[in-house]
């Protein structure tokens, strides 16, 4: 782990919520320092898992997606084709824009609302894997970044189904590794083992999230 900014202030305990910021590139392992968190007791809000609800059958995200993209990015079923619309967007800067125009702000208003639900002393997660790209790590008192190196992500997505081209085309649209290392407060390295990341997550929690929730650093 690599520290980054300054340890959350005294506000963040008066106040009672701990709101941390979780990204990461695809293929990093995110969902998984996430699960571990959620294992923790912290409340996750889940970007991607919105993301996806917005654009649900019936909603004015997918109309709005159909609407700027056409009716080639619909499935039969009138659901999102993701695939078609990922071979849009990926291949075109401008169409990226467009798309994220559309879905962030709907994404961002969800986001809000359930993150307001959660207790008042929670510790807060927002699984976001733009947060670097869309500029929100100033959003939160603590920014944790989950980090593999390049090859071993591509082996990753390429297990998961895609052609090791596209699996490298994400990469490459994505925030680098350095633009999430200068916005961390803390960083995951998952390169290694699941139980080298697990260890890193319990130091982490011990060491940032445990003496600002006002929970015993040994407490799971």
């Amino acid at each position: 782990m690599l520290p980054g900014r300054d340890p959350p202030s005294a506000a963040v305990t008066v106040r009672g919520v701990l709101r941390i910021g979780l990204t990461g590139g695809i293929g990093s392992g995110k969902s998984t320092v996430s699960g571990l968190l959620a294992a923790r007791g912290a409340v996750v809000v889940d970007a991607d898992r919105i993301a996806r609800e917005v654009v649900e059958p019936g909603t004015p995200g997918l109309a709005a997606v159909a609407e700027a993209f056409g009716d080639d990015v619909l499935a039969d079923d009138g659901s999102l084709d993701r695939p078609a619309l990922a071979a849009i967007v990926f291949a075109d800067a401008d169409a990226r824009r467009r798309l994220d125009g559309i879905v962030h702000p709907l994404v961002r208003e969800r986001a809000t609302a359930v993150a307001a639900a959660a207790p008042a002393d929670a510790v807060v997660v927002h699984d976001v894997p733009l947060l670097v790209e869309t500029g929100q790590s100033n959003s939160y008192d603590l920014v944790l970044v989950v980090e593999a190196d390049p090859e071993t992500r591509v082996a990753r997505l390429v297990q998961r189904g895609l052609t090791e081209d596209d699996a490298r085309a994400r990469l490459a649209v994505q925030a680098t590794d350095e633009q999430r290392r200068a916005v961390a407060d803390v960083v995951l390295d998952n390169s290694g083992t699941p139980e080298d990341l697990a260890a890193q997550v319990d130091r982490f929690w011990s060491a940032r999230v445990a003496p600002v929730a006002g929970e015993p650093a040994g407490d799971r």
